[in-house]
């Protein structure tokens, strides 16, 4: 018996509107199939007084390609509702499904760093397998080797797809790009030599002590930072200390301006309160973690990642090669 090759494309509920911006950058493309247009498909929650909360299906998924839509940021509710939702649409016969998660939450735990800790990374990459997940597509991970924490394909999508032609939007001269710590030298690298390719670029890189987690101890910038429009790069700013301290360490060593692009704006605690108040002139971070806070005026801009993930599930769905969709 052959069963329809069909779509079905859903989100939990902390990344609704990411999911809807997605389906309509897939309809911009075609649709799954040529002049096929996409719908988000019903996924309800019921939730319990007690806080806990069951996802349900509203239509039938039976031999479908299911796309479950679902960033993992805080709280832990949003890991264990995309969880119930893989294994929801696996009982429900779906013939595939696919977690596509744009922020990985647990993945800066990718390695024991001291004893007697626990490897979330790990963890979180066995417990989707465990739910029954065919794939997983996500954005930007601490660690690029987290991927070889799954038995499961994994799409590691680069926010540099966006970013890189947002720097060049700026027009900015003697432009360099920095690492806000030694882990983030080759993301740097990789960001200069695709700007290289338009023009000279050099790279600086800070090498930042920490006191505790969250607290940074002192910052040194290494490299050629007088007379610079400085581009600080990474995965994502949480607190942002480690961030402005980096911008005001810069701009004392004579830089012209300092920017930075972040790919996943965790934002905890006073951390928007920093960044307006810091020496940065502009801070890009993505739609991965949704943020309806920031208002028109802030100097944090966000950038759609949703065209991007559209190719790729696009691609993904008809078993089309997704490597032109990568930079770096």
């Amino acid at each position: 018996m052959q069963f329809e090759h069909r779509m079905g494309l859903f989100s939990c509920r902390a990344s609704n509107d990411f999911a809807q911006k997605v389906i309509e950058a897939i309809n911009q493309l075609g649709g799954p199939e040529e002049g096929e247009k996409l719908r988000l498909g019903n996924l309800e929650v019921t939730q319990f007084s007690d806080g806990e909360f069951q996802p349900h299906y509203e239509e039938s998924v039976r031999g479908a390609t299911v796309f479950i839509i679902q960033s993992t940021f805080p709280p832990t509710d949003n890991l264990m509702e995309l969880l119930l939702s893989i294994d929801a649409a696996k009982r429900a016969s779906a013939h595939k499904v696919i977690a596509v998660i744009p922020y990985f939450g647990w993945a800066r735990q990718d390695r024991k760093d001291k004893p007697r800790v626990a490897i979330g990374a790990k963890l979180v990459a066995n417990l989707l397998r465990a739910a029954g997940a065919d794939r997983v597509m996500t954005c930007d991970l601490h660690a690029d080797q987290i991927q070889g924490f799954f038995d499961i394909p994994v799409d590691h999508v680069y926010a540099s797809k966006v970013f890189i032609p947002t720097i060049e939007r700026l027009h900015l001269d003697n432009l360099a790009i920095a690492a806000p710590d030694m882990g983030g030298a080759k993301r740097a690298n990789a960001y200069a030599g695709s700007l290289n390719k338009k023009g000279g670029c050099s790279v600086i890189i800070c090498h930042k002590t920490r006191e505790r987690a969250n607290v940074v101890a002192e910052i040194r910038a290494i490299g050629d930072v007088k007379g610079k429009n400085v581009i600080l790069v990474d995965d994502m700013i949480d607190t942002a200390g480690t961030l402005c301290k980096a911008a005001g360490v810069l701009m004392d060593q004579g830089a012209v301006s300092v920017r930075a692009c972040a790919t996943h704006g965790v934002l905890s605690g006073n951390a928007l309160e920093k960044i307006e108040a810091s020496v940065l002139k502009e801070v890009f971070i993505t739609d991965t973690i949704p943020h309806p806070e920031i208002g028109p005026g802030s100097k944090i801009k966000i950038v759609s990642m949703a065209a991007v993930f559209a190719a790729i599930i696009k691609k993904v769905y008809n078993y089309e090669p997704v490597s032109t969709e990568f930079i770096f």
